[in-house]
């Protein structure tokens, strides 16, 4: 499936790719869950976040994070208080040092804090969501304080496709622990 451009197709690749995360996790091993993420070995994995997340929480809490910015961003633009999506000081070129925060952030909460904050974040988002229309979601131009994207653009950035994101560093830390 490509990328939603329908709030129907949003809504169920949101859901589908959050219950492939969630299966793919449920099935780690005892050893896959003791090994921390080391991706030092592939030269291909250059990005910060190969070295930044070290486990499944970590995972959790990046997804959870970027899932507030764009709740809080959707409710402050509704009441009119015109908020760009990253928070200040960030903006698209110094995000990463944002992302390093979060996980700074987040280094003292525990895995099932960090489950249940995603599981909520996840399910407000939908909510969300249910709450625009298709319209709402995909036509450009519908709200200022989105810029040149759709709104709907924003919602699968946060769901299915940083879900993607998440699956594919845990199949990349399966395949880690299988060579060990």
């Amino acid at each position: 499936m490509g990328r939603p451009t329908t709030k129907t197709d949003l809504q169920m690749a949101a859901q589908t790719n959050y219950e492939k995360l969630m299966d793919v996790i449920s099935g780690l091993t005892e050893e896959e869950w003791k090994t921390p993420f080391d991706f030092s070995d592939d030269v291909k994995k250059k990005e910060a976040h190969w070295k930044r997340d070290k486990n499944v929480r970590d995972i959790f809490i990046h997804l959870y994070e970027w899932q507030r910015l764009l709740l809080n961003w959707v409710q402050a633009n509704q009441k009119g208080w015109h908020r760009p999506f990253l928070p200040e000081p960030y903006n698209w070129k110094t995000y990463g040092a944002m992302n390093m925060e979060f996980w700074e952030k987040h280094q003292n909460t525990s895995y099932d804090d960090a489950k249940s904050l995603f599981q909520t974040s996840h399910a407000k988002v939908l909510a969300l969501a249910e709450g625009f229309s298709n319209e709402e979601l995909f036509s450009k131009g519908v709200y200022a304080w989105v810029g040149g994207s759709t709104l709907g653009s924003y919602f699968v950035s946060v769901t299915s496709s940083h879900y993607d994101w998440a699956l594919k560093k845990l199949k990349a830390h399966r395949k880690h622990c299988a060579s060990l």
